[in-house]
């Protein structure tokens, strides 16, 4: 019973995560990445890297959601939120928003949510929960 348990964890968490990246790819890909390839530019990142956030917003959240590669797709989106935080928010890392939480606590959120997915793999409810990067 426990295990069974898990796996329904696992599965609401790859759906949370990979579910509300989907939408945050899905914006991107409707509108663009030129306010992307603007934040980079000014940090000095060559510009032409903002597409891959199609990778870690759109290719990777799907993986996650249908439970292949879970483990890969959970290292694409944390690598994104770090960039994203790193480059977009950094002001924000040690502050507050207005009411009391933390000022990034979404990014947060979808890093640490994906990071967990990096440890535990996609859990049985899965299509593919055997391999290295499942």
């Amino acid at each position: 019973m426990k295990t069974a348990l898990l796996n329904i964890g696992l599965l609401i968490l790859r759906l949370s995560i990979g579910g509300m990246m989907l939408f945050n790819g899905m914006a991107k890909l409707l509108r663009g990445v030129d306010s992307i390839k603007e934040t980079f530019f000014n940090v000095g990142i060559p510009e032409f890297i903002a597409y891959a956030v199609f990778l870690g917003e759109l290719l990777a959240p799907v993986l996650m959601i249908i439970g292949y590669r879970t483990r890969l797709a959970g290292i694409l989106i944390t690598i994104t939120m770090l960039v994203a935080i790193l480059t977009a928010h950094s002001e924000k890392i040690f502050t507050l928003n207005q009411y009391g939480g933390w000022a990034i606590e979404v990014l947060g959120l979808y890093l640490f949510g994906a990071l967990a997915l990096c440890f535990t793999g996609a859990g049985k409810f899965a299509v593919s929960s055997s391999g290295k990067w499942d």
